[in-house]
């Protein structure tokens, strides 16, 4: 497993150091969902009018599926299109990276470690869990139904149940026509 780390701006780290602030992992990829989370969690628990500094130090974390799970078995060819996935997997871990970003700068919130892991969703977020000592972690609901949650499985039920802290699931709300 291997995972790139940046800071937007301000002091944060990669590295889990011993801080005075109880840690916060926002899971992030490409989904509305995830943004919604990012921007709820932002409003609710970072940003505010009074300048008082946020309780947490923030982490933002996208699991980067590997090239072999994307395309799910290998066959003729398969080396060329590895490349060819591998590729686009970086650039959309670059999209959403930077579009997380640009969320928390428009919340005026500059100090956030960002990070991208090579791996499984649901081993990752647990694994930065531990890396960082979190004491919570944040995902948005894809809002998938029953049978395509028991086909596909839910990251968010996997870490409610094994993430060593509390987990959070914000559920963005369903628009009104």
């Amino acid at each position: 497993m291997s995972s790139e780390s940046s800071t937007a701006a301000g002091s944060g780290s990669a590295e889990a150091a011993p801080s005075e602030k109880p840690v916060m992992v926002v899971a992030i990829d490409e989904s509305e969902h995830s943004y919604y989370a990012l921007r709820w969690t932002l409003q609710h628990f970072f940003t505010n009018a009074q300048h008082v500094p946020p309780h947490f130090s923030l982490v933002l974390v996208h699991a980067k599926p590997s090239a072999a799970s994307a395309i799910g078995f290998g066959g003729p060819g398969g080396a060329e299109i590895l490349t060819f996935v591998e590729s686009d997997l970086k650039k959309i871990a670059a999209r959403v990276v930077e579009k997380a970003k640009q969320i928390c700068i428009a919340g005026s919130v500059n100090d956030v470690v960002v990070e991208v892991v090579d791996g499984d969703a649901r081993v990752v977020l647990c694994d930065t869990v531990e890396k960082h000592q979190a004491s919570m972690l944040v995902l948005g609901s894809h809002g998938y139904g029953t049978i395509k949650r028991a086909v596909l499985g839910s990251v968010s039920d996997y870490c409610a149940h094994h993430a060593h802290c509390t987990v959070m699931i914000v559920k963005k709300p369903k628009t009104q026509n």
